[in-house]
């Protein structure tokens, strides 16, 4: 080439126009940067498509994610101002798609030299009459900018999640803190401006004044925070998130808290001891073996009162921060699981419901579990990406006057739903049988 590609145009113009549609595309362009690309452009001269690309990237692009973006648009932009014989300026950027050109000065010799390389091309005839009309400049199509895969996999579903993804998704779950409200402990230490007097210390310092207590020494009481319990739901309808909930509870193990994980489906084993350990892949694989009714039905109602029993009555619970992750889904009697819900709330101080479901477009807690267990729950929330994540925590972590969610009313015992599973089949119903030949007490089977 004889000149500068952008010889004889209005450089601010040609700047501010090129910015202008890198924004609407979605790279973040600023005033700023459009005139450092006119001063690099008036400084470098760029004879090539090289320099020309290398100038506008080194200025307008800040992050890895935007080259696609930018590529498309400084094709659709300079393309047809430059020579066909000239190379990318970057071998490994992805294929262009057209775009409508953004209105811009016209280029001397911009015209002829798109002419002249559609001609070259084998049935460039059909090419230019079905992409663009006599005497106007060909239509590129630019895309919008795509999120980030950061982003992509911040807000995607944990049921839409491949195994790859999963693997990843463990660093990302790693750096939630799940800290608990904190309590007053029993225990009391030194403190300069405690709330009460250490008389034993203060007798101890009189001896060296003589007997006189000339200075008061004082204590305080601790705190600490509560202690958490997740309880995770393992049957089949939760085997898409369960996968996702087992790197949760193995991070909330590791983080050195006062933490314990149970996991349910037909029955509630403890998987506290099976998380621990510095290999994360370890423990869940323990994790795994340890629970046999992996994707199995569901008894949430059995499984609490298992827990309240052995575990709930004995002081894990209370006092604690209990953590329900669950779609509510009950294959038993729910009248149960509002009985060991109501028992749980007695002793625990604050009663999370995690629902995946929730997320769902007209969700509604309508099943029978969910009505059950809705009046004991301080807080339900969704939990089914990273972004729904950080609303768990903050359930987790906010104090009782903290809490805007209320459950909704429920009808009383007498007036519960039916529900399917628990109404009695044809062949557990009482039959009527004739007077003088009913069942009596004792062996009645023959």
């Amino acid at each position: 080439m004889s000149g500068p590609p952008v010889e004889g145009v209005d450089l601010p113009a040609l700047a501010t126009a090129f910015g202008q549609r890198l924004r609407a595309a979605g790279v973040p362009v600023t005033p700023q940067r459009s005139a450092r690309f006119v001063r690099a452009l008036e400084l470098i001269q760029p004879l090539r498509r090289s320099e020309l690309y290398w100038s506008a990237r080194t200025v307008f692009v800040s992050a890895q994610a935007q080259l696609p973006v930018f590529d498309r648009v400084f094709a659709a932009v300079f393309d047809p101002m430059l020579e066909p014989e000239e190379e990318r300026g970057d071998p490994y950027s992805p294929p262009l798609s057209g775009s409508r050109a953004p209105e811009l000065p016209p280029i001397p010799g911009a015209r002829r030299a798109t002419q002249e390389r559609d001609s070259a091309r084998p049935g460039a005839a059909a090419a230019t009459g079905s992409v663009a009309g006599e005497g106007e400049a060909p239509e590129f199509e630019v895309p919008l900018a795509t999120a980030s895969e950061e982003e992509r996999l911040h807000a995607k579903s944990f049921a839409e999640f491949e195994p790859d993804e999963l693997a990843r998704l463990r660093e990302r779950v790693a750096a939630f803190e799940l800290a608990t409200p904190r309590r007053r402990a029993r225990r009391r230490r030194r403190a300069r401006r405690g709330e009460h007097l250490d008389l034993r210390r203060t007798l101890r310092w009189s001896l060296r004044a003589g007997g006189e207590p000339v200075a008061l020494a004082r204590r305080r009481r601790l705190t600490r925070g509560r202690r958490l319990v997740l309880l995770c739901d393992i049957s089949g309808s939760m085997e898409a998130y369960a996968r996702a909930y087992l790197h949760l509870l193995t991070s909330a193990i590791a983080s050195g808290r006062s933490v314990e994980a149970f996991v349910f489906a037909t029955r509630l084993t403890r998987l506290t001891r099976a998380l621990r350990g510095r290999d994360p892949d370890a423990a869940i694989r323990r994790a795994t073996a340890a629970a046999p009714d992996w994707s199995s039905g569901t008894r949430i109602g059995e499984a609490l009162r298992t827990f309240n029993d052995r575990y709930g009555r004995r002081g894990m619970a209370r006092g604690a921060v209990i953590v329900i992750l669950s779609d509510g889904w009950e294959r038993a009697n729910p009248l149960l699981l509002g009985r060991e819900m109501e028992r749980l709330s007695r002793l625990a101080h604050r009663i999370v419901w995690v629902n995946p479901r929730l997320s769902a477009a007209g969700f509604a807690p309508e099943t029978a579990g969910m009505l059950a267990a809705l009046p004991h729950c301080d807080a339900l929330v969704s939990g089914h990406s990273v972004e729904a994540l950080d609303e768990v925590a903050r359930a987790i972590g906010s104090a009782d006057d903290d809490a805007s969610w209320s459950p909704p009313a429920v009808a009383r015992e007498s007036e519960a739903p039916e529900w399917p599973s628990a109404e009695r089949t044809e062949a557990q119903k009482p039959v009527p049988m004739p007077s003088g030949y009913g069942p009596k007490r004792g062996r009645t089977a023959g």
